[in-house]
């Protein structure tokens, strides 16, 4: 398990040049234009949040480096509809092939069986994945400072932005967090589990809730288990989470939901 990101990271460039050998960028970013159905992902969570609900982006991931397969039985237009059905705000859909068995086929499915927006859930390292994405239909997309520099940061927010999508900027610490609150999105992820050794621990969105400004939204990410873990955040007023885990062991993942945020 030593430093799993570095090594998908790795992957994620082979991958790119791969791509570009079979479509260009110029053309990619074409069709990524041509189409005009962005659904707000920030507004969506920010809706939830003003009617005093918990805004709830809800993961659609088969598997994952550190658990193997999570999901044998895994349909995602059906996991869409429950999810939608059952109170969520938004999607994430893993893409990542070779680490976490996802498909930019899951995205499409996902997002044309409900009307929730979707974060496209992968590893960005080159604008290119960023033009894919909105071709895909993604409506936002994460950046993980832990994977960046400071100035491609700001440039692929720079190229989500100029394509209508939001984006999710993910921390770990208080380093990255400095990095992130550069940058002009108010979606800010407070990851809780360190994705070098996957470790996880809820402590890790309280000891940095203090540092961050009015104007940003946290979303805390990994670890949402219990509705217990749901209380202490709202208590801390933490109102959006990224939950993907707790919810694909469950037989109905948005019956899952539900109980878990609004029984």
């Amino acid at each position: 398990m030593n430093d799993i990101l570095a090594k998908i990271l790795e992957t994620k460039k082979v991958e790119v040049t791969t791509a570009r050998q079979m479509r260009s960028e110029s053309d990619l970013l074409r069709e990524a234009k041509s189409r005009k159905d962005v659904r707000g992902f920030g507004r969506a969570l920010e809706d939830k949040i003003a009617r005093g609900k918990p805004a709830v982006i809800a993961e659609i991931k088969k598997a994952s480096p550190s658990k193997g397969v999570i999901r044998e039985n895994f349909n995602p237009t059906e996991i869409a509809s429950t999810y939608a059905a059952h109170g969520a705000a938004c999607l994430s859909v893993l893409t990542d092939v070779q680490y976490f068995q996802g498909s930019y086929d899951y995205l499409r499915q996902a997002r044309a069986a409900c009307s929730l927006p979707v974060l496209r859930k992968d590893f960005i390292v080159d604008p290119y994945q960023i033009i894919h994405s909105r071709a895909l239909g993604a409506d936002c997309i994460l950046l993980i400072v832990a994977a960046l520099s400071l100035a491609q940061l700001k440039e692929f927010e720079s190229v989500a932005l100029e394509l209508g999508m939001d984006v999710l900027v993910e921390v770990h610490d208080r380093s990255e967090l400095e990095t992130a609150l550069q940058l002009q999105t108010s979606l800010v992820g407070i990851n809780n589990r360190n994705l070098r050794n996957f470790e996880t621990s809820l402590q890790n969105t309280l000891d940095l809730l203090p540092l961050i400004p009015e104007g940003k939204r946290v979303v805390t990410e990994s670890g949402i288990l219990t509705p217990d873990d749901v209380k202490l955040m709202r208590n801390n007023e933490v109102h959006a989470f990224l939950v993907g885990e707790a919810f694909m062991r469950a037989e109905d993942p948005g019956a899952a939901l539900h109980e878990m945020f609004f029984a």
